[in-house]
C-alpha cells in the first residue's frame, strides 16, 4: 500500500465534514475581513462625496487645510504656505471644532 492510500483510508467518510468546515472559513473570513472593510469603504465614498468649499480637513499624508474649490475629482486646498490641487481621494476626514486650536476657533467667531 502506498501513502495516499493509507491517508485516504484514515479520513473514511469526513469528506462531507471537511466541505462545512470550508464553507466555516470562508464565512469567518467574510464576516470579519471583507464586510467591515467593504462598510468602511461605502462610508469613505459618502465623505467625499460630501465635500464643502470652506471645511478644514486633513490629507491621508497629515497635511491640514482649508478646502478653496471642488471639482469632479480634485480639490484645491489652502495651507500655510499656499494653495495645492489634490485628489478627492487623498482627503482622510474632516477636522471638528474640538480638534482646531484656540486661534482657529476664535478668528472663526470673528468672521
Amino acid at each position: 500500500m502506498n501513502l495516499s492510500a493509507m491517508f485516504l483510508q484514515a479520513q473514511g467518510g469526513g469528506g462531507m465534514q471537511t466541505i462545512l468546515m470550508m464553507v466555516l472559513m470562508i464565512g469567518i473570513i467574510w464576516l470579519f475581513f471583507l464586510r467591515p472593510q467593504a462598510r468602511k469603504q461605502k462610508e469613505e465614498t459618502k465623505f467625499r462625496d460630501q465635500i464643502n468649499k470652506g471645511m478644514k480637513v486633513v490629507t491621508t499624508s497629515g497635511i491640514h487645510g482649508k478646502i478653496q474649490e471642488v471639482g469632479d475629482t480634485y480639490i484645491i486646498l489652502e495651507v500655510d504656505g499656499g494653495r495645492m490641487k489634490l485628489e478627492k481621494s487623498a482627503i482622510s476626514k474632516e477636522l471638528s471644532a474640538q480638534y482646531l486650536p484656540k486661534e482657529d476657533k476664535k478668528s472663526d467667531k470673528k468672521k
